[in-house]
Order: C-alpha cells, then sequence, then structure tokens
C-alpha cells in the first residue's frame, strides 16, 4: 500500500502523458490502476502507435510489454500494460525520493 504523498507523487508522473488532468484524484492504487487501465483501453483502440510511442518514453521495457500483449495472456492488454507503466512510475518516483543530485559546481559564467 502507497503513503498518500506516494500515491500523489506517481499520480503526477502518470496524469499529464496520458491526460488524466480531468479525472478527480484516485484515492489508493487499485483506482488509479483503473483509470490508467480505462485510458490505456481507449489508447489501444484509437491511438496504439501513439501507445506504443509513450511507452518507450515512459522507459516500460518492450520484454515486459510482448508478454502482456500476447492473446493467451492472463488478463487483458490494457490492465497488463497499466500495471507495467505503474509500476514503472511508481520507480520513478521513488528514485527521485531516495536519489539527490549534488548541486553543479564550478559552473561559474554559465548563467544564462
Amino acid at each position: 500500500m502507497m503513503s498518500d504523498d506516494f500515491l500523489q507523487q506517481t499520480t503526477d508522473l502518470i496524469r499529464e502523458p496520458f491526460e488524466l488532468e480531468a479525472a478527480p484524484p484516485p484515492a489508493n492504487e487499485e483506482e488509479l490502476l483503473r483509470l490508467l487501465a480505462d485510458r490505456i483501453g481507449d489508447m489501444l483502440e484509437t491511438q496504439p502507435e501513439y501507445l506504443m510511442s509513450m511507452l518507450y518514453r515512459l522507459d516500460v521495457l518492450e520484454r515486459k510489454i510482448r508478454p502482456v500483449m500476447q492473446p493467451d495472456a492472463p488478463e487483458p492488454a490494457n490492465w497488463g500494460l497499466a500495471r507495467l507503466v505503474l509500476e514503472r512510475q511508481k520507480q520513478r518516483a521513488h528514485t527521485k525520493r531516495t536519489v539527490k543530485p549534488k548541486p553543479l559546481e564550478d559552473m561559474e559564467g554559465w548563467e544564462w
């Protein structure tokens, strides 16, 4: 179960690319997964090439995408892809929380 602020950070990473800004904020991870699965289902029907391009940009690995797109996958493709996107965005949110880059030094003269 995600904490409220971790859920919010993960939701923020998902909302814009999947155009979910108009949807009310999800109360929990399951609701976020449902919203995402619904949106991905729409995109599979109307914009499949754009969806695949987006998955690439979000760094969802192709070796994980292939099995969920197979006809004999254990769940519908939109749900499988939604789980992969959510997993990846949770990883990104965790990284943003735990990895703090050092401030750049010796940048004098590079101000714009």
